[in-house]
């Protein structure tokens, strides 16, 4: 009988041990800063893998150079640059809000929402059909705000939101599949360039303030890149094997535009919440000198089919480059992981011509004071 009494004792010593050290461990995670993404295919690491859509990266070549070597859903041979900001901020990438292993401890890591296909307009992205536009990714966060209240308390889930950091990148599609997308389509029929982007604009306002309402207060904000310059847009629209003239004009009445809209915002306010990446200019640099970057091209597609390897998808069946560290561009649309890479260190220690009002190692510095 003192055997068992004793093995008793010791069985709920160590459970006790166990529910101490767990809840410590989701206590710290909460104290760490959390790291959340919305926005479309640049940022999407998997959602639309449990989605009814053709707007998925979820079979080969895709993650080729992964470290699984398996398709994960990103649309990169690699990491993306959710992926490359964890790493930064010293954490694991955070999974997909649709994925099944998003739950317990691994919420507190954060969320990942974005959603290939979409804009900042609810018709943008319309062929793909099932996709989880911007609303929609925002009422997952909220519905994710209930649950990590759920695991820690209410206040804990508060202040592990206020004290993330937040990754929007939304608006290319909005140009490349919607108002360009078809000859004549209803939005460039309803608006000339000018007022469309005005539109755009003020559209993405009401989103930056609605994450703002729901605790948002470090949000790096992305630009939209040289939209006319990418391989699938050279091998549609290009004269002579220049960039898209229309499609650059968009991107340089869009951005300046967007970077205002943000100073203006954070007037408001009366606080940085929101940082300006200038992705456009990033682009640029290796697009325009890409062996400056040490590629060997910036205007053909690793892989893919046709004029730059710039028609139709990424497929086990398309044109494949044997080295992806010498092309700025993955697939038709999306940079190469070796490109993610020199726009993460940007966004990281970039100057005020790529970051505005402040680059992410500031901010990390000026948080941790805090």
């Amino acid at each position: 009988m003192a055997s068992s009494s004793s093995a008793r004792s010791s069985y709920w010593l160590v459970s006790g041990v166990l529910t101490l050290v767990l809840g410590a461990a989701i206590v710290n995670q909460a104290e760490a800063r959390a790291f959340f993404v919305f926005g479309d295919s640049l940022v999407d690491s998997g959602n639309n893998n449990y989605l009814t859509t053709t707007a998925r990266a979820d079979s080969p070549p895709y993650g080729i150079d992964y470290p699984t070597h398996r398709a994960t859903g990103r649309f990169s041979n690699g990491f993306n640059i959710p992926d490359l900001i964890s790493q930064q901020i010293g954490s694991e990438s955070p999974l997909p809000y649709l994925s099944p292993e998003l739950r317990g401890q691994k919420l507190l890591v954060g969320a990942n929402f974005a959603s290939a296909g979409i804009g900042i307009l609810n018709d943008t992205g319309i062929q793909f059909i099932n996709i989880i536009r911007m609303y929609r990714q925002l009422e997952y966060f909220q519905q994710y705000q209930q649950r990590v209240g759920a695991l820690i308390g209410a206040g804990k889930a508060k202040r592990l939101v206020s004290q993330a950091l937040i990754l929007l990148t939304v608006g290319g599609n909005d140009f490349v599949n919607n108002y360009y997308l078809i000859p004549y389509s209803a939005r460039s029929r309803q608006y000339n360039l000018p007022d469309y982007v005005k539109f755009l604009i003020s559209e993405y306002r009401k989103l930056l303030m609605k994450l703002y309402n729901l605790g948002a207060r470090r949000v790096l904000v992305t630009g939209t890149g040289p939209m006319g310059c990418v391989p699938a847009e050279l091998a549609m629209r290009s004269t002579n094997g220049g960039c898209s003239a229309e499609l650059q004009r968009a991107a340089a009445l869009y951005n300046p535009q967007l970077e205002s809209m943000i100073i203006e915002v954070n007037r408001k306010i009366g606080s940085d919440v929101f940082v300006a990446a200038n992705t456009h200019r990033m682009h640029i640099d290796f697009v325009s000198n890409p062996q400056a970057y040490g590629f060997t091209t910036s205007r053909i597609a690793c892989c893919g089919q046709g004029p730059y390897n710039g028609l139709g998808l990424c497929t086990i069946l398309s044109n494949l480059c044997p080295n992806r560290d010498l092309y700025a561009f993955w697939d038709a649309f999306h940079p190469s992981e070796k490109a993610n890479k020199i726009i993460a260190q940007q966004i990281l220690t970039g100057s005020a011509q790529y970051m505005k009002p402040l680059n992410l190692s500031t901010i990390m510095a000026l948080d941790s004071r805090t």
